[in-house]
């Protein structure tokens, strides 16, 4: 069997072991494992925020009328708070599974096609000598990350095409290959049109772009500028998924700003470092010594990648950690997953090094039991799973 796909099997089989280690005990319904109680049995799981959201929107797809029919709280505005690709994948799956299986199948899948992703980013620009090792880790790392991919969440699905589109990127910029560009915007669209911050992407890779042009340090004419703005011309896919996601809103809530009147779900504040008041909505919280390891890691983590001459990569990372400052919410750490895998590059030597193998098992334990806490707490007060099937 060829090297490459023996690495892609084992990658979806860890993939598929993970993901069962953390239902097993939902499975078992299991009233006393280390001290959590699971006795809840699989429908924690599939409680967990935000995948129940999402199934709603695959059923509704955001027709206010059709909102009425489900019995549950939230007006229909709030949906709009939530970008319709991930929901689109539920309702296709759902023909064959049903809504719920479907949630998870999605969220699953695009975790092993993002593991994908990610080794041949790592392994085809040689970011680390131990792709396979470093593309492992990325399933465990950070502890928030394994929490969302073991549930309904869109964060995989989106992290995949954010990972795709920065590899797509990168060989553009290696070969030349116009088709690479091209495959990059789609790619693009794709995460624009599954969760809001796509759109850092855009601002990100723009900001390189012209960063790139005045490296140049010479005087180009206007014809020569004009050329080379209209040969990145496809990165405005990303803002035209921006668009089509607003028309829908337009067409359904008949109103095409409705993501900004979505209630209280763009926790976008100023000055920023807002997370750092107490009294802000969704913080409420004064331990929050975690979020400034978080921003330590991160913003280091993009000069590493910077230092390393991985621009682009470095661009998105840093762009999207200083938005990230103006997000005023407790679970800052859900917030920025999609860099954590180009943190996961920045430090792989220390990642990739025997010092990891040997404290491997306990942080294993630690991920594990944080992750057991969290789900069985982050659940929607929802008693009846049926409607939603």
């Amino acid at each position: 069997m060829h090297k490459t796909t023996k690495d892609l099997l084992l990658l979806a089989l860890m993939v598929i072991i993970v993901t069962f280690a953390i239902w097993l005990p939902h499975l078992l319904a299991l009233p006393n494992f280390w001290g959590l109680n699971f006795s809840q049995g699989f429908a924690t799981i599939y409680r967990n925020f935000d995948g129940l959201e999402y199934v709603i929107i695959a059923k509704t797809f955001y027709n206010p009328a059709t909102f009425a029919s489900i019995p549950q709280s939230l007006p229909a505005n709030y949906f709009a708070s939530h970008f319709p690709g991930y929901s689109i994948l539920i309702a296709l799956f759902a023909l064959f599974l049903g809504y719920l299986k479907s949630m998870l199948l999605v969220s699953v899948g695009s975790t092993i096609l993002a593991t994908w992703a990610f080794y041949f980013l790592v392994r085809d620009f040689r970011l680390s000598s131990q792709p396979l090792l470093l593309a492992t880790l990325f399933l465990l790392l950070p502890a928030r990350w394994l929490i969302v991919h073991s549930v309904g969440a869109s964060e995989p699905t989106f992290i995949l095409f954010i990972i795709l589109a920065i590899y797509l990127f990168m060989k553009f910029e290696e070969s030349k290959q116009y088709p690479y560009l091209i495959y990059f915007g789609i790619a693009g669209l794709l995460a624009q049109i599954t969760r809001p911050p796509g759109i850092l992407l855009f601002v990100a890779l723009a900001i390189y772009f012209h960063w790139k042009l005045f490296m140049r340090r010479r005087v180009i004419s206007v014809k020569d500028a004009l050329l080379t703005h209209l040969k990145y011309i496809p990165i405005l896919l990303i803002p035209l998924g921006m668009l089509l996601v607003f028309y829908l809103f337009s067409v359904n809530y008949g109103d095409f700003w409705a993501y900004f009147k979505s209630g209280d779900n763009i926790h976008l504040t100023f000055p920023p470092f807002q997370v750092f008041n107490k009294s802000q909505f969704w913080v409420g919280d004064i331990w929050l010594e975690d979020i400034v390891y978080i921003f330590i890691l991160g913003f280091l983590g993009g000069v590493t990648l910077w230092k390393k001459k991985l621009y682009p990569i470095a661009f998105f990372v840093l762009t999207y950690l200083t938005a990230a400052t103006f997000i005023a919410h407790r679970d800052i750490s859900r917030y920025v997953l999609p860099v954590t895998p180009f943190i996961l590059i920045a430090f792989e030597k220390v990642l990739v090094s025997r010092k990891i193998k040997i404290i491997l098992p306990i942080v294993l334990l630690v991920i594990y039991l944080y992750a057991q806490n969290f789900i069985l707490s982050n659940t929607a007060p929802i008693p009846n799973l049926e409607i939603f099937n």
